[in-house]
C-alpha cells in the first residue's frame, strides 16, 4: 500500500494503529496495581517500588528523544519493528527479576523501547486528510489513553489471578503478536527529512526556537501529565489502607472508571477548531484541580474516588490532544520533531509527578498525594498565565 501526505487513511489501517498504541504504551502502566505485590515479593520498602514507574518513565522520555526523530529520518516500518523486538526482551527480562537493581533497568529500557504511539501519531498527522487530522489523532490517542487506563484493569486482574510476574509475560506475548501486524500491514513509507542523525537532532532546537510556543503546550500539558500519574502511583498505597484494605484487582477495576473518562473525551478533538486550543486546554486544568478537590475532601468513600477518576481523566484527555494537535501543527513538514518536543517534556513531567506523589506519600500519606497533584497543576495554570503574557507583548 502507497499513501501520499493529506491523502487519507483507510479506516482498517486506523483501528489497526489505535489498537496497537494501546498495547504499546499499556506497558509503562501495568505496573502501578502491581506494586504492592512487587514490594512484598521483593522485599522492598514503598520509595523504592515507587521508582519502577519512574525509571519506566524516564525511559521513554529517553526513548522519545533518540527513537522518534527517526520517523523522520528513517523508514517508520522498520523503527516501530526494531522497538517491538528489543521490548520483548525487556519485558519477559522484567518477569524474571529478583532483585530491585534488575527490575529498574529492565523498566527503564522498558519505557526506552514503548515508543511506538509517538511513531504512528505524527503518520496519522501527516497523511490523514487535513479536515480529519484532528479525528485521526484523536482516535490514536484515545486507544492510546484506553491502553494506560485498560492496563490497570489487565495487570490488576492478572496478579490477582497468576501474581505480577504473569502479567509482563503476556505483555511480552501481546509486543510480539503486534510486531506481526506491523510487518504484514503497516505500509512502507519515505522519510521526510534528508541529512544526518547529529543535524536532525540539533534541528530540534532551531525548532523550538523557531515555534517558541512549542515549549509552552509541552509543559503544561507535563505538568498536567505529571499531576494524572502521580494519583496512579500512589493508588495503591491508598487502596490498601483503612477503610479499603484492597488489592491489585480492586485498582484494577478503578481503571474502568478512568476508561469511561478517557471515551466520554474520546470525540474532543473535533471542538478543537471550534473552540481553539486555549479554550479546551483551560477547561482541562479546571477539571483536573476540581478532581483533586474531591479526592481530597471524600477519598475515604467510593464514590468520591470514582468521580474524582473519572474527572481527572476527561481534564487529561482534554489537555492532551489540545496541546499535542497544536504542537504539531506549529510545523507539520517535521511531525515527528515537533511531536518529540512535546512528548520528551510531556514524560519528564510524568516522572516529576510519579516522584513528587510518591515521595510526598511516603511522608504525608494520602495528603502528600493531594499536595504534590495540586503543585503540578499549579505549574501548569503557571505556565498557561506566561502563554497569554507573550501573547500580549506580541499584540
Amino acid at each position: 500500500m502507497i499513501l501520499k501526505p493529506n491523502q487519507g487513511i483507510p479506516s482498517p489501517m486506523m483501528w489497526m494503529l489505535a489498537i496497537m498504541a494501546g498495547i504499546s504504551v499499556a506497558n509503562l502502566y501495568y505496573c502501578q496495581p502491581l506494586l504492592n505485590m512487587i514490594r512484598e515479593s521483593l522485599n522492598i520498602s514503598e520509595f523504592q517500588v515507587n521508582l519502577v514507574p519512574v525509571f519506566t518513565q524516564i525511559g521513554y522520555a529517553i526513548g522519545l528523544l533518540i527513537i522518534i526523530p527517526m520517523g523522520d529520518l528513517y523508514n517508520r516500518r522498520k523503527t516501530v519493528l526494531m522497538s517491538c523486538s528489543a521490548l520483548v526482551m525487556s519485558l519477559l527480562s522484567i518477569s524474571m527479576s529478583r532483585n530491585i537493581g534488575v527490575l529498574l533497568a529492565s523498566s527503564l529500557f522498558t519505557g526506552f523501547c514503548s515508543v511506538t504511539p509517538q511513531v504512528l501519531m505524527p503518520f496519522a498527522a501527516l497523511y490523514s486528510r487535513p479536515e480529519e487530522k484532528e479525528k485521526k489523532v484523536g482516535m490514536i490517542l484515545t486507544g492510546l489513553l484506553i491502553g494506560i487506563l485498560g492496563s490497570r484493569v489487565l495487570s490488576g486482574y492478572i496478579g490477582h489471578l497468576f501474581g505480577w510476574r504473569a502479567m509482563f509475560a503476556i505483555a511480552a506475548a501481546l509486543i510480539g503478536i503486534s510486531a506481526l501486524m506491523v510487518a504484514r500491514y503497516f505500509p512502507e513509507v519515505a522519510p521526510t527529512y534528508k541529512g544526518k542523525f547529529t543535524t536532525l537532532m540539533k534541528s530540534i532546537l532551531q525548532l523550538i526556537k523557531e515555534h517558541p510556543l512549542s515549549l509552552l503546550y509541552s509543559i503544561r500539558a507535563a505538568f498536567a501529565f505529571g499531576s494524572f500519574l502521580g494519583l496512579w502511583g500512589c493508588l495503591a498505597f491508598r487502596m490498601k489502607e483503612a477503610p479499603y484494605f484492597e488489592g491489585s484487582d480492586v485498582v484494577g477495576l478503578l481503571g474502568l472508571c478512568g476508561m469511561a473518562g478517557a471515551l466520554t473525551a474520546s470525540n474532543v478533538g473535533k471542538y478543537i477548531p471550534k473552540f481553539g486550543t486555549e479554550k479546551i486546554n483551560n477547561f482541562g486544568l479546571y477539571l483536573q484541580m476540581t478532581a483533586w478537590v474531591i479526592l481530597a475532601l471524600f477519598h475515604n468513600s467510593y464514590i468520591g474516588l470514582i468521580a474524582g477518576i473519572v474527572i481527572i481523566d476527561i481534564g487529561m484527555q482534554c489537555i492532551q490532544l489540545s496541546n499535542q494537535s497544536a504542537t504539531m501543527k506549529l510545523c507539520p513538514e517535521a511531525t515527528s520533531r515537533m511531536n518529540t518536543i512535546y512528548m520528551v517534556t510531556y514524560f519528564i513531567g510524568a516522572s516529576c509527578g510519579t516522584f513528587l506523589a510518591g515521595t510526598l506519600w511516603s511522608v504525608y500519606g494520602w495528603y502528600g498525594t493531594i499536595g504534590a497533584g495540586l503543585l503540578m497543576i499549579g505549574g501548569a495554570l503557571l505556565t498557561m498565565k506566561l502563554y497569554n503574557h507573550i501573547e500580549r507583548n506580541q499584540k
